[in-house]
């Protein structure tokens, strides 16, 4: 997985980019961006400071970072950002000078570390329980074709025995520990500031017997073929992510609480402002996308303070993560199909 998304000729290398492929929040609507911002600003608040970096790990082409760059003379006035972008691809032409391009994320800084849709493709190991009852490895060779494994054991077995226990013979699980392990990582870079990661997510209770793992190319559904050709993707165990003092939210209450609605503007306002009205629809229509319950709105938010409370937009319905007090909204086990089914033409999906 990690050769097949990352390595030479990997799939997140290549010269169209994700967006070639599929869209993600980011691209549904600039709300997103515009909402990010927002919570750039309470962040700056919470931190009591008029300089805040913002870093965007698994940045695709800086789609986010240009978004709130663009939405900075709404929501950041007074403020001076720091725009840091993680991504392995190399930077792409044209992009804001303002943008600093990384592979890792930056150490030490304050402010704002936005994760959208990147811990789904953090590579992990696939798991199965076999008709002995025995849990193995799945072994996948470069064209796809498996085989069981050496049984599980270790740490694996471990994270294996407290965040996804085997349903029986026959059931696969996907062993998140590595996306526990790179989360952490990521929101140690942070001196003081708030994390957040956006994801597909489902938490211990309702984990699906059968596992998420699939692959994407040009917005269809595809085997998982770990040759480079498509994404490789997994729904994302943020129960399991969280650190001590984190919440787990949906996305509709997230953005709701960050000023995206999608109610729809007074009739009134078509006879006084036409254009106005107009605009106002769009942005409802875009807005009720994002929030969309069986859609974008049912996105898993990990919200991980740093030596700050968290910002009191974010403090609405959900719980500390891992609890089974969160938003079940944020705990999905539909099928990614299902999900990307929803996507509005045949080169856009959804999800990671």
């Amino acid at each position: 997985m990690e050769r097949a998304l990352y390595g030479p000729g990997g799939f997140y290398l290549r010269p169209e980019g994700p967006a070639g492929h599929f869209r993600t929040s980011v691209q549904a609507s600039p709300l997103f961006a515009t909402a990010v911002a927002r919570l750039l600003a309470a962040t700056a608040r919470r931190l009591d400071t008029d300089e805040v970096a913002v870093v965007d790990i698994g940045a695709g082409r800086g789609e986010l970072l240009t978004g709130i760059l663009a939405a900075a003379g709404d929501c950041l006035d007074g403020l001076t950002v720091r725009p840091y972008a993680v991504e392995r691809a190399p930077r792409p032409p044209g992009l804001d000078p303002r943008i600093e391009w990384c592979a890792h994320p930056p150490a030490g800084v304050r402010g704002l570390l936005f994760a959208n849709e990147w811990l789904d493709n953090v590579p992990l190991d696939i798991a199965e329980t076999g008709p002995d009852g025995v849990v193995r490895y799945v072994l996948v060779r470069p064209d796809g074709t498996e085989e069981p494994g050496e049984p599980v054991e270790g740490p694996d077995a471990d994270w294996l025995a407290r965040w996804w226990p085997t349903a029986g013979p026959g059931t696969r699980a996907e062993i998140g520990r590595s996306r526990d392990e790179a989360w952490a990582d990521a929101v140690g870079t942070l001196e003081r500031g708030l994390a957040v990661a956006v994801d597909y997510a489902h938490a211990r209770e309702a984990r699906p017997p059968f596992a998420t793992l699939t692959g994407f190319r040009r917005g269809r559904e595809v085997p998982p073929v770990p040759d480079g050709s498509c994404d490789l993707t997994a729904h994302v165990a943020l129960d399991s992510c969280a650190l001590p003092g984190g919440r787990l939210l949906g996305q509709r209450a997230a953005l709701h609480g960050l000023g995206v609605r999608g109610e729809r503007p007074p009739l009134a306002l078509a006879a006084t402002d036409p254009a106005g009205y107009v605009r106002a629809l769009a942005a409802a229509g875009q807005a009720a996308e994002l929030t969309a319950r069986g859609g974008l709105g049912d996105f898993g938010w990990l919200v991980q303070p740093v030596g700050i409370e968290v910002p009191e937009a974010l403090t609405g319905p959900g719980g500390p993560a891992g609890t089974g007090a969160a938003d079940r909204s944020a705990a999905s086990g539909r099928s990614q199909a299902a999900d990307r089914s929803m996507a509005s033409g045949p080169s856009e999906r959804l999800g990671a």
